[in-house]
Parts: C-alpha cells; sequence; structure tokens
C-alpha cells in the first residue's frame, strides 16, 4: 500500500520572539493518507465540505487557509454569521472524526534548543522535518506499506534548502535510523513541494490542524494553561485518535 504525509507547519522557524507561546515553540504535522482511498473518499469528501459551506466555481476552488479563516477574508467573511460559522466548525470536526489518516506532530522549543546548541543549532525547520520522516518511516514500517512526502512549498531558497535536508536524510539517515531503513519504505529520494493554490486537499487538512495539534500537544506536556478556544478543543478531540505510538513528539 502506498501513503503520502502531507506536510504543514504552525508557527516561526527562525529564532526571533523567543519569550512569547506564539513565537518559541515551531509545530510540524503531517496528515498521512493511503493513495487509494485519498483519490477516491478523501479528495472528493473534502471538496464537497469546501462546496457545502463555501459555495464556489469549481473553475476557482477555494483553498482553506486558517489564517484566511480565522481572519475572515476573502470568502470565509461569510463566517461572521454565528449560524453559517457554527455549521462550518461542525462540518469539519465532523470530516476529521471520520477521515481515515494519521496524524505526527512533532514541536520545537526554539529557546530551549537555542539555549542548548547556540550558534550550531539546527534550523528549527529542518529540524522538525527529520523528527517527522523518523516518526513517518515507523509508521510505514508497522503498517507495512512505502510512501513520500509533499509539503508546502515556502518560497525558491526555503525550498531548496528543505530538499537538501531531506536528501541527506534520505542518503545518510538519522543519529537513530540508518538510510538504509529510510530508503526500505520511502519512494523517493526527492521532496515533493507544491504551493496553496494548487488546491491540495491533503496540505489543506494539514493547515487546518497544524495550530490545535501544536496546541493540543504542548497542553498535555503542560506548558500551556488551555488549548485556547472552544473549536480547537473540540478539534483536537476529532484528531486525537489519529495519532499512532511514536506520532507525537516536544523537542525541549
Amino acid at each position: 500500500m502506498r501513503y503520502r504525509l502531507y506536510v504543514d507547519e504552525s508557527g516561526d522557524h527562525t529564532y526571533r520572539h523567543l519569550e512569547d507561546i506564539s513565537g518559541r515553540y515551531l509545530a510540524l504535522i503531517g496528515v498521512a493518507i493511503e493513495a487509494d482511498y485519498y483519490r477516491n473518499q478523501f479528495q472528493p469528501e473534502f471538496e464537497a465540505l469546501k462546496q457545502a459551506h463555501f459555495p464556489h466555481s469549481p473553475d476557482e476552488p477555494i483553498v482553506l487557509h486558517r489564517e484566511d479563516i480565522y481572519n475572515r477574508r476573502h470568502s470565509f467573511g461569510r463566517l461572521d454569521d454565528p449560524a453559517l460559522n457554527a455549521a462550518w466548525e461542525a462540518g469539519l470536526t465532523d470530516f476529521v472524526l471520520r477521515a481515515q489518516f494519521r496524524l505526527l506532530t512533532v514541536v520545537i522549543d526554539k529557546k530551549a534548543h537555542r539555549e542548548r546548541y547556540g550558534d550550531s543549532a539546527m534550523h528549527p525547520y529542518h529540524l522538525g522535518l527529520t523528527f517527522l520522516m523518523e516518526r513517518f518511516r515507523g509508521y510505514l514500517m508497522y503498517v507495512g506499506g512505502k510512501g513520500d512526502i509533499l509539503a508546502e512549498s515556502r518560497g525558491a531558497p526555503e525550498d531548496l534548502a528543505l530538499k537538501r535536508v531531506y536528501e541527506e536524510t534520505f542518503d545518510q539517515g538519522t543519529y537513530f535510523i540508518s538510510a538504509q531503513e529510510f530508503q526500505k519504505v520511502l519512494t523517493t529520494r526527492q521532496l515533493k513541494l507544491k504551493k496553496k493554490e494548487h488546491n491540495i486537499a491533503g496540505l489543506q487538512l494539514a493547515d487546518m490542524l497544524a495550530h490545535p495539534a501544536k496546541m493540543e500537544l504542548l497542553f498535555a506536556r503542560g506548558k500551556i494553561a488551555s488549548l485556547g478556544s472552544t473549536f480547537g478543543t473540540r478539534l483536537a478531540g476529532a484528531f486525537r485518535n489519529k495519532y499512532d505510538l511514536i506520532g507525537r513528539k516536544l523537542l525541549d
């Protein structure tokens, strides 16, 4: 069976504003979905969810982006209507609850990492990707599958650096996992990258879940006092059973 891991992030990937919760923690999440299920059910049902709550022409698809939804930008301004917003939140929560995927979350405490390693501290996003690859490799071994990774494009220089980290991990392995172990289950030496406007269902779900997944893990580890919003709490309840045994990691 073939799987794809759809990757997005929540938080700043720089070492700035480390005293604030919003700036201190960077999360990378991956949504692992089996290929046939994705094509036949997940993607069509995801598009139907969007069409139901944000009616649009299929020739000009709506692309879900948490920041735009939160700030009611563009087509999401209709969520200022409390009834429409409640229906949307219920619809997304129900979709997450029913959908067949595994969620992998890695959260980097950038302040602790910087204090420990100083100027030699690894780029937080790159560090997160290697930990995410280790967990995806473990999941593929567990289900007896193979797969690849698709992340959101972040710009030419960033994309090139991220591809290099992926290739180095594929070729050389990590401290815990050998290159041979990665190569047994990953189907390609190259990281796949797509922009938001490509309307990739898996990337959009990853975007929607990245922030609540980060907050849920920080809350579970006692780093924050609450999940921050009622909707975030409901969404976390919907995806909490989507983790496997090694699906979450807080690096502090």
